[in-house]
């Protein structure tokens, strides 16, 4: 598949993110994603209004399913979803029924192996299990705990060539990428490129980050779009 560009907006209020969306969209990203910093402070409310402004263009729910996995991935598809994530680390049966919703409504299942002690084993699950997408996906407490100790901070690149060789859906890196690294995914096999926290949206505050977004967002996605097909 040709890769995606897909931005993470991991903001807490609606408008600011309908804004980063339009910003985002005008400079050549394929996909929205409504992050979960969104969908704590804005709910169904927040999505909905993404599609709304946005109709036609992908909107990934990440709403991190653990439980009650067909009732959430229902209601994020009503909301106007085109993708629902569901966490590795979730009972079987959790991500089974959400692949079942996913059907039922006509979105993707996105799996995300976050937290997994084998992050490997873990994608391979989440296709054995139906997922239409691997995330693979180093946490932000993670990585800011072990570097506040001392340590090197972990990546998704350190696994990535692992994880995309383990499975034959589509895989994306998440976590703390630098833009270089971000941009380089493609050539890892992961043709699924998120822009987030530090890239595009401050991790800090959990705002857009400052600069000429759309500028910058516009350089990378040539550069991303640049990539032939991936895997």
């Amino acid at each position: 598949m040709k890769p995606i560009v897909q931005i993470s907006l991991d903001l807490t209020n609606i408008d600011e993110a309908l804004e980063t969306a339009a910003i985002a969209l005008r400079a050549g990203v394929d996909w929205l994603e409504a992050g979960t910093p969104l969908i704590l402070a804005e709910g169904l409310h927040g999505v909905k209004k993404l599609r709304e402004n946005f109709p036609g263009v992908p909107i990934v729910a990440d709403l991190k399913t653990m439980d009650g996995g067909y009732l959430e991935a229902e209601m994020m598809a009503k909301a106007g979803a085109t993708h629902v994530v569901v966490m590795a680390r979730a009972h079987e049966e959790t991500i089974k029924v959400v692949v079942e919703a996913g059907k039922d409504f006509g979105v993707k299942v996105m799996g995300d192996n976050l937290g997994c002690p084998d992050m490997v084993a873990a994608a391979r699950r989440l296709e054995e299990l139906g997922c239409d997408y691997v995330i693979h996906h180093i946490g932000y407490d993670e990585r800011r705990g072990i570097a506040a100790q001392g340590f090197s901070m972990p990546s998704p690149l350190d696994q990535l060539k692992e994880v995309v060789a383990a499975v034959k859906i589509p895989v994306q890196a998440v976590g703390g990428l630098s833009l270089e690294q971000a941009i380089r995914c493609p050539e890892y096999g992961a043709p699924l490129v998120v822009l987030g926290a530090p890239l595009t949206i401050d991790a800090d505050s959990f705002r857009t980050a400052d600069g000429d977004l759309e500028a910058s967002l516009r350089l990378i996605c040539d550069q991303i779009h640049a990539y032939k097909d991936v895997k």
